[in-house]
């Protein structure tokens, strides 16, 4: 008989409304169908097991790492290596991948699971990236069992409704991100026998029309059977449904506009579809925002105190169940190591300032031309004058002063304040980034062992990167950081929450799908209700790239630039160039700053995204396994 796994740890990373105790519990036995389908506590337990086993959810991460055996969803052949079932999972450095791999930041150190290769490279026939196949695959089977089941069982007739509701949330969140990657996929809403006919065991790609338009259809319809707030928090709502039809109605129409359709239907969209698709998108979004019970978070905003705004921004991810998220990943209670399973991730001990147990963080540094990106307050442009700025000495209040609030609140660099910064030219609590030293005699010292009168020539942030050889970018990513955080201990210590779907982002979607519509008006109201927020100077008209900017400023390191880039189909300009970085060289008779410039930061491994990489390839095994499926364009 068919057994089923239910593995009951994965509750606590979902569910804030359970107690710590049950974080605790091992691992139930297995357990037949004619247990768990009349059980209403198996029931619940395998559903949630499920939103466990959707890690696309966190900044598309792609694993589930549950224990040194692997988890049972990690169905990747190559799931024997680190790389791909502990190094891409949602706890550990999984969430980073997707910042690295775009034009947010470069890949420094520290992580297995980076992407510099395939960054550089293109993703080659073999895959290898940020995959979401074969445990998606297995998620689909596990949900399309449970759509069949439930209504059959012991459950009342309104919770039967609301678990196979929420069941096919997943389903459609599980076909978005193969859709977004691949293209067409197998559509299977039926659980395959192995009885099964050859078309089902063995089947071929829906065109990705199909694709987009079941997630569409699904998502507008379970929006109106799951209720406007769940009895537990983290489940999926009639809001996460809409949130979910506007992101992915905006992302069709997009590639409907701005992408080309294949011959065969597996890639690409018709063009005369984009304006209903777009459609959607804004009547998704108009309702969210008009109707929903959010608002974006300004609980903190005093007036225009700028240190009020940054950290209002803050907030926003770090207070949990806020009036702005509409969806969250909740993290809480033990940690994996003295074993809490899957409950906590590791977002500050990849990203935070030193220091950190193994002297690194910092592992996804941002470029200069993403802090070029942030405006000034009073709305003039923040790009650099680049000679200028390397002729003289600075201070840092000098050098990035009067930056957008949300600069601050998502950037860390050189005299950033953080707790337990190792003191040197700053006094403490301050983190030093300088890399170099001019002592009075005008000599450079680099060396990160030297020092002149006391001074290190490197300072303690940038100790590692130099020691070990490796060119930083001289920023890191503050957005989610939690200041409590000990990052003294092991990975797996943030207990900060991860928003899948909030307020900023609906606002946002609204703005763009207002103007493909040809309602400027509309995209500008809402452009503006983000910068007002943020505490910028509102805009007095509107186009695209205004849109487009404002969605890379506001959504930073939040799971968007990447996937935006690639459905506007600008990833080809826009991920294929040279990226800038900058050194801090500490002037010691002034304590000033000799800011260097390094236009090729990424050094050999110069990012490159060929134009077959619109789409990921289905890979020669998979090929090789099914012959029904057909490779995407230009991949041998």
């Amino acid at each position: 008989m068919k057994k089923i796994h239910v593995i009951i740890i994965f509750l606590g990373c979902l569910l804030s409304s359970c107690k710590d105790s049950l974080l605790e519990k091992a691992p139930l036995d297995r357990f037949t169908d004619a247990v768990v389908w009349k059980d209403p506590a198996l029931i619940d337990a395998f559903l949630l097991s499920q939103y466990a086993y959707t890690p696309v959810m966190i900044n598309d991460a792609t694993t589930v790492f549950s224990s040194w055996d692997g988890s049972p969803m990690n169905r990747d052949p190559r799931s024997s290596n680190l790389r791909y079932w502990f190094g891409n999972s949602a706890q550990t450095f999984g969430p980073g991948l997707s910042i690295e791999i775009s034009d947010e930041a470069k890949y420094t150190s520290g992580a297995w699971a980076n992407v510099a290769a395939e960054k550089a490279w293109g993703i080659s026939i073999d895959g290898g990236v940020m995959e979401w196949w074969d445990n998606a695959y297995y998620t689909i089977r596990n949900l399309n069992e449970f759509i069949e089941r439930v209504p059959s069982s012991p459950l009342n007739e309104r919770l039967k409704a609301t678990r196979v509701a929420e069941a096919r949330f997943l389903r459609a969140f599980c076909y978005f991100a193969m859709v977004k990657r691949y293209g067409g996929v197998p559509l299977l809403t039926t659980v395959p026998q192995l009885d099964s006919p050859e078309s089902l065991l063995y089947p071929e790609r829906n065109t990705e029309q199909e694709l987009w338009d079941f997630i569409l259809k699904e998502t507008k319809e379970i929006a109106e059977i799951l209720p406007s707030v769940q009895d537990e928090y983290g489940r999926a709502t009639s809001w996460s449904a809409l949130s979910l039809h506007s992101r992915a109605a905006l992302y069709a129409g997009s590639i409907a506009k701005y992408g080309t359709l294949h011959a065969n239907k597996l890639t690409g969209l018709p063009s005369g579809l984009s304006s209903a698709y777009f459609q959607m998108a804004y009547d998704a979004s108009d309702k969210i925002i008009k109707e929903g019970p959010f608002s974006l978070y300004k609980a903190d905003i005093q007036g225009s105190n700028v240190d009020a705004r940054v950290q209002n921004f803050k907030n926003i991810f770090l207070v949990k169940r806020n009036s702005e998220i509409i969806m969250a990943k909740q993290h809480g209670g033990k940690s994996f190591d003295p074993g809490g399973g899957t409950s906590t991730w590791s977002w500050d001990i990849c990203h935070a300032p030193r220091p950190s147990v193994w002297g690194q963080g910092n592992y996804q540094a941002p470029y200069l031309e993403l802090v070029e990106a942030f405006e000034y307050a009073d709305g003039r442009p923040g790009t650099l004058d680049r000679n200028y700025v390397q002729s003289r000495l600075w201070t840092m209040k000098e050098l990035w002063d009067g930056k957008d609030p949300r600069f601050y609140a998502s950037i860390w660099t050189n005299g950033t304040p953080w707790r337990d910064a190792v003191a040197s030219n700053f006094g403490k609590d301050t983190i030093n980034f300088h890399r170099g030293l001019i002592t009075e005699d005008g000599t450079m010292l680099t060396t990160f062992t030297a020092s002149y009168k006391g001074m290190p020539a490197v300072g303690d942030q940038s100790y590692f990167h130099a020691s070990t050889g490796i060119l930083n970018t001289g920023f890191g990513i503050m957005k989610y950081l939690d200041p409590t955080a000990n990052n003294m201990i092991w990975l797996m210590e943030s207990r900060t929450d991860y928003a899948i779907f909030r307020l900023g982002e609906t606002y946002l979607n609204y703005a763009e799908a207002a103007y493909e519509l040809s309602k400027p008006n509309d995209a500008l109201l809402a452009v503006n209700e983000i910068r007002s927020r943020a505490g910028i100077k509102e805009l007095t008209s509107i186009d695209m790239e205004k849109i487009r900017h404002e969605r890379r400023i506001e959504l930073a390191f939040e799971n968007h630039r990447y996937w935006d880039l690639r459905r506007w189909r600008e990833a080809e300009t826009k991920l294929t160039r040279s990226f800038s970085g900058i050194q801090y060289v500490l002037d010691y008779t002034t304590r000033k700053y000799k800011v260097l410039i390094h236009d090729e930061i990424d050094g050999d491994q110069r990012p490159t995204f060929p134009k077959r990489c619109y789409y990921f390839p289905i890979t020669k095994t998979r090929t090789g396994q099914n012959s029904n499926l057909k490779e995407n364009p230009d991949y041998n």
